[in-house]
């Protein structure tokens, strides 16, 4: 069974940045479709970011140009690096993985990824 273990949320003031890293089981984590989402306090889960086995990589508008979705398939990661953080950045985000990932479908929704990481908490303040 895969598992996926996040890191590296914490606190920030607007403006800064954080890395997070989300380190996966398995032996065919070349062949995941991986993926971040987040949730703000009452409010559903929303897609942030996902790379594709091949690298293709895919944005929600309001943060492309400030999150960066990387893989390294020799270390079974996928870091999410986020520069320029907003106070409505602030959620829980959690790592997703299609473990059935070789090929281009769009994954956009939770359900699209059948395993889920706990999620870590990034809070930024204004």
């Amino acid at each position: 069974q895969v598992q996926l273990v996040e890191s590296g949320g914490g606190l920030v003031q607007a403006g800064g940045s954080l890395r997070l890293s989300c380190v996966a089981s398995g032996r065919a984590f070349s062949r995941y479709a991986m993926a971040w989402f987040r949730q703000a306090p009452g409010k559903e889960r929303e897609f942030v970011a996902a790379v594709w086995w091949n690298g293709k990589t895919s944005y929600t508008d309001s943060v492309k140009g400030r999150f960066t979705i990387s893989r390294d398939n020799g270390k079974n990661t996928v870091d999410l690096q986020m520069n320029n953080l907003k106070p409505e950045d602030t959620a829980v985000y959690y790592c997703a993985a299609d473990i059935e990932g070789l090929d281009n479908r769009l994954r956009l929704r939770q359900a699209d990824y059948d395993t889920w990481g706990q999620g870590t908490q990034v809070t930024v303040s204004s």
